[in-house]
């Protein structure tokens, strides 16, 4: 599996090698010990996975407040989305940063998103599923959220916002300098 970092610290792009022949291919998606030693000493305690039906739905930009905090593995089982971290840790000198990265299937790439990031994704096409590991399970009381077209973050999705689908909870997310 190779590893991409950025200049925003804690994030990485992770590719599986996939082995195919006539058949298809195969690939190690996920493997514990590896995970651990080459990119973050976590545990994952839950997989998620979401369907979205239509082109341009975007979920997020979502995290879980401290003592609660998530980190995410995510990746891409069935058509395409861009994938987009948020730094949030008020000490970084990278906050407010993001970095994005499409997903597909046939990429079969993985975006690590530690404690500390906002996330979000925006569905490329129609009936996508998204799957993702979570290193603490969803906790309600500790859920939160920032507006996805906050002009702070300054976020470039690829797609035209007045069309996008949201649900009623991120119409309405704060913006970054909530968190100040």
């Amino acid at each position: 599996m190779q590893i991409k970092t950025y200049n925003i610290e804690g994030l990485a792009l992770l590719t599986p090698k996939k082995f195919g022949d006539n058949r298809g291919y195969f690939m190690e998606a996920f493997k514990a010990a590896w995970f651990r030693e080459s990119v973050a000493d976590v545990t994952f305690v839950q997989d998620n996975q979401s369907l979205s039906g239509q082109v341009g739905t975007i979920r997020g930009l979502h995290y879980q407040k401290l003592p609660c905090g998530q980190g995410k593995l995510v990746r891409c089982l069935r058509g395409a989305i861009f994938d987009v971290a948020v730094d949030i840790r008020p000490e970084s000198s990278t906050f407010g940063q993001w970095v994005g990265e499409t997903l597909t299937p046939d990429n079969a790439l993985q975006l690590w998103i530690p404690e500390g990031f906002a996330h979000g994704f925006c569905t490329l096409e129609p009936d996508t599923e998204v799957f993702y590991k979570v290193t603490s399970p969803y906790s309600p009381t500790h859920d939160a959220g920032l507006a996805f077209d906050d002009p702070e973050i300054g976020i470039e999705w690829p797609i035209d916002l007045a069309a996008a689908v949201l649900s009623d909870k991120d119409k309405v997310q704060p913006k970054l300098s909530s968190l100040r």
